[in-house]
């Protein structure tokens, strides 16, 4: 297993380079690159975070290639498993609930790794006279001239890859291939949905719409109101410019004699003969009720719900990939020195501990989200919430691992290392680090779960993540703002305590595997 992730990160690596040399973007492994493209241009206070945010594509690259020849060099030269460590993962194993719970993740962190294949507004792949474009992996912008608009106010324009799969469909030789969910996870907005109905039927009550297109719902033709099934009250119609140019009105489903009012060009059984003739919907608008192409329906500022729990399931999982290795980094690091050296440098850390501890974390990421200018926080704001979480989230592990290393300094193996002369470093992560392992696996779990509650939280309370980042805490606030699309509310809340669930079963399995003791987990 070592060796695979070994390969994989070098293969991973090796090719977001050559994908950004060659133009190209990989889901997922072109994250670094994607990210020095539209931070690149900002300009920082200091030089040297300049040259961070343009290098972060190398820097990602280089990371994960030392990352991977390290597990595979160490796998390599490692002797066979500890047989106490295949105990334990077959320990693991035999917990099914855990088990089962791990194996989703892992499938909804592959989901989520597929990125633009599975969901965005940009075509997987475009045949246009022969030849074959691939828009979505791309970094070149493709224009409407490339595909035969000639609109002059259009060409310059980036192509609506959904109208023009419709276009495309009129024609023969010309192809468009969309992801599965060919709708941004924010900023593609769907201005109103509209769905059929027949009134008389349905004994409806509400407003009938007639439209010019279905495929253009938010440009009314006429609108009746109906009152079970019959037309009652106020009708109104609008030319194709959007002006409002008829008005009648309607009782007990008869025409009042008198109540029309002309007010456009022509004449007005050629207006009233136009549009969808007698076919009327039920047109919604954001956030609009679901139908079949949008079965969640969409959010108050027209974002397809099912393409924004995707986009939110991503940023929880790109979250976890930062946040983790850097609070461990941290945490462990100075919990093994606390507790290896003692004396003043435990005590000046936990003074430290102790005033962070006490600072409102609350107040100061409303400060700092407040303060920060609009350009720095809508490029730079989702890393700016995880350094914040960050700066607080090292301590809670730091005790646990300063009562590890003072548990296991005094043993003899500790003793033996520094007689045949080991360094500080070798004795902390080569002898040390090993014996206190089952302390950490049994923390991310729960680190994870309490990352994901946060971002949730701060989302939801107006201060967390930059509008072009889905989130389901912004879900959830729009669905309580929003009492008419219980959807929003029911589909954030599932997606949220699914995911929390899964992985509190992920950490009792994992403890219960690593625990001496047994019998301890939840029945």
């Amino acid at each position: 297993m070592k060796l695979g992730i070994g390969i994989s990160f070098v293969t991973a690596s090796c090719l977001s380079v050559w994908a950004d040399s060659a133009g190209f973007k990989i889901p997922t492994i072109s994250w670094g690159y994607n990210f020095s493209r539209s931070a690149g241009e900002l300009k920082l206070p200091a030089q040297f975070l300049e040259h961070l945010v343009s290098g972060a594509g190398v820097i990602t690259a280089i990371i994960l290639f030392l990352v991977g020849l390290f597990l595979i060099v160490s796998k390599m030269t490692s002797g066979p498993p500890n047989p106490v460590t295949l105990r334990k993962i077959q320990r693991f194993k035999a917990i099914k609930r855990g088990y089962y719970s791990f194996l989703i993740l892992i499938g909804l962190a592959g989901l989520a790794s597929l990125d633009q294949l599975i969901v965005g507004k940009e075509a997987l792949a475009v045949k246009y006279k022969g030849e074959w474009q691939f828009p979505a992996f791309t970094i070149k912008l493709e224009k409407n001239k490339d595909f035969g608009i000639s609109d002059p106010a259009k060409v310059d324009l980036e192509p609506d890859y959904r109208a023009l799969k419709k276009d495309f469909a009129k024609t023969e030789g010309n192809r468009v291939i969309l992801p599965l969910r060919a709708y941004n996870p924010t900023q593609d907005a769907i201005s109103a949905l509209a769905k059929e109905i027949d009134p008389a039927k349905l004994k409806y009550s509400g407003l009938g719409t007639r439209l010019y297109s279905i495929d253009r719902p938010e440009d009314p033709h006429l609108r009746f109101t109906y009152r079970k099934g019959v037309r009652q009250g106020n009708a109104e119609g609008w030319n194709a410019d959007g002006d409002r140019i008829y008005k009648a009105k309607y009782s007990s489903g008869n025409l009042v004699a008198g109540s029309q009012e002309w007010e456009g060009e022509g004449s007005m059984e050629e207006f009233l003969a136009a549009g969808s003739e007698t076919q009327e919907y039920l047109v919604s608008y954001p956030p609009s009720k679901p139908k079949w192409s949008h079965p969640l329906g969409t959010t108050s500022q027209g974002d397809d719900v099912v393409a924004y729990l995707y986009g939110g399931l991503q940023v929880n999982f790109q979250a976890a990939i930062i946040y983790i290795p850097i609070v461990y980094l941290i945490g462990v690091t100075v919990g093994l020195l606390m507790g290896y050296f003692g004396g003043w440098f435990d005590l000046v850390v936990q003074r430290v501990i102790e005033i962070l501890s006490n600072i409102p974390f609350l107040f100061l990421v409303i400060i700092i989200t407040l303060g920060v200018p609009a350009q720095y926080k809508d490029r730079l704001g989702f890393y700016l919430i995880l350094a914040i979480l960050a700066i607080f989230g090292w301590m809670g592990m730091t005790y646990l691992m300063r009562t590890s290393a003072l548990k296991e300094k005094a043993r003899d193996y500790i003793a033996a290392s520094r007689v045949i002369g080991a360094g500080v470093p070798r004795i902390l992560f080569r002898h040390l680090l090993p014996n206190s392992v089952a302390i950490l696996v049994t923390l991310v779990p729960f680190s994870i779960s309490g990352l994901v509650l946060s971002l949730t939280a701060l989302d939801y309370l107006g201060f967390g993540l930059p509008v072009q980042y889905a989130s389901w805490g912004k879900l959830l606030k729009d669905g309580l703002s929003s009492l008419s699309s219980p959807l929003l509310v029911t589909s954030a809340f599932f997606c949220l305590v699914t995911m929390l669930v899964l992985v509190t079963f992920v950490g009792e399995a994992i403890r219960e595997a690593f625990d001496p003791k047994k019998y301890t987990y939840y029945r």
